[in-house]
């Protein structure tokens, strides 16, 4: 009885270690990543990349796994000098993957210390290279590019300073593939590969970004201030032409009046010789008939006028008959 419990009991252990020593030994590896086998420490054999179920030493071998996937570097941003010693905020990213996981597991040992020594590498390239370089050769892409212009800037005269673009040897994608360029080579010792460099964001510094923000207001308040004084000579041009146009107008207009008038005077001059004519009566009553009309335009309450006899104004007056004095009143004398 003894014998067939003790029997049971180290089959069950048996079974129990065998089990234990079997998920010790195996191990499986997805389609994301690979493995290297270490022992104490010391990686052993070749990095296990294809996925599936695999076994190795139990309890004395390690399963360390590591990325198969391309992964990303976000870059910290940072302050640069340009050529010209322009201060810039530059932000950078790129993708990368592990193409020799032994190298890598010896050089590296994990991605948070890959991705410090690509911050080492990337950041100190990136420098060197935007230090190399103007400003707008990092800003530009492209060469021979020609600016998109609004159509009333596009015909004013703007001195040739809105709408050009200065000439560029490089731009900005020839900077970022010498830094991928150099960075590639440093990078493939630690087992590496780079696959992209970008400039993410290229920004001034703020001091600097102030006085190119003060720089770009006043050059495009000259450019309105342009703008409005060929609008006020273009407003004043218009106003004198539409004054010129106006005083032709009421030229001719008063013409045409004083042709009508005219004509008007003389169709009633004639109207009037033509019925004052008939006889030598109407003839005399048409002269009588004006020099009265005459006479109140030209003796006023105040007029004081000098004739002389002859006038032919003044024969009427001459046939005006005083008021006789009255019978027995002499002039000059009183009454007693």
């Amino acid at each position: 009885m003894n014998k067939k419990v003790f029997s049971g009991c180290l089959t069950a252990i048996l079974i129990v270690g065998g089990i234990v020593v079997l998920s010790s030994a195996a191990y499986t590896v997805n389609m994301r990543e690979q493995v290297i086998i270490t022992q104490f420490g010391d990686p052993k054999g070749k990095p296990v990349t294809e996925a599936g179920l695999h076994f190795k030493v139990p309890f004395i071998q390690k399963v360390n796994t590591i990325e198969k996937r391309i992964l990303e570097w976000d870059g910290p941003r940072d302050q640069m000098p340009t050529k010209e010693k322009t201060l810039i905020m530059v932000d950078t990213f790129g993708r990368w993957q592990i193409a020799d996981p032994l190298r890598y597991f010896e050089r590296l040992r994990d991605e948070r210390s890959a991705q410090s020594r690509l911050n080492d590498i990337l950041g100190s390239e990136t420098r060197n290279t935007i230090a190399k370089h103007e400003l707008i050769e990092v800003i530009r892409t492209t060469k021979d590019r020609d600016p998109i212009q609004v159509d009333e800037l596009a015909k004013a005269d703007l001195g040739g300073v809105v709408g050009v673009l200065p000439e560029i040897s490089r731009g900005r994608t020839a900077l970022e593939k010498d830094i991928f360029e150099k960075s590639k080579i440093k990078l493939k010792e630690f087992g590496i590969e780079l696959l992209d460099v970008r400039f993410k964001r290229v920004n001034y510094n703020q001091t600097v970004e102030r006085q190119i923000y003060q720089r770009m207001m006043s050059e495009r308040k000259q450019i309105a201030d342009r703008f409005r004084s060929e609008g006020a000579g273009e407003a004043a041009k218009i106003t004198g032409q539409m004054e010129k146009d106006l005083n032709v107008i009421e030229s001719e207009a008063y013409r045409k009046v004083q042709e009508i008038k005219g004509e008007a005077d003389a169709r009633a001059t004639g109207i009037y010789a033509a019925a004052y004519n008939q006889s030598p009566q109407a003839a005399e009553f048409y002269e009588f008939s004006r020099t009265m009309e005459l006479y109140p335009l030209i003796i006023g309450g105040k007029s004081t006028v000098v004739l002389s006899t002859d006038s032919d104004l003044f024969k009427y007056l001459k046939q005006v008959q005083p008021d006789p004095l009255p019978q027995g009143d002499p002039i000059g004398e009183g009454e007693e």
